[in-house]
């Protein structure tokens, strides 16, 4: 988890959220539409982004589940 004072934006590229979970993007974005991954937010007509404590939420989740 990161500290909250990281400077990191609060929104990640697509790219991103795809090395941070090492899935592709077309898979995050079949995933998000079953519900099984944050939603991501439309910033234009053309460009989205994922909220990056969401997707670092849903990692910490991941992790979480392996150990139960």
């Amino acid at each position: 988890m990161t500290p909250s004072n990281d400077n990191a934006p609060r929104l990640m590229a697509p790219k991103d959220a795809a090395l941070a979970t090492s899935l592709s993007r077309p898979l995050l974005t079949l995933m998000a539409a079953a519900g099984e991954f944050p939603k991501a937010v439309r910033l234009g007509e053309r460009r989205i982004a994922y909220v990056r404590a969401e997707v670092e939420a849903w990692i910490d989740s991941r992790i979480a589940a392996r150990a139960a």
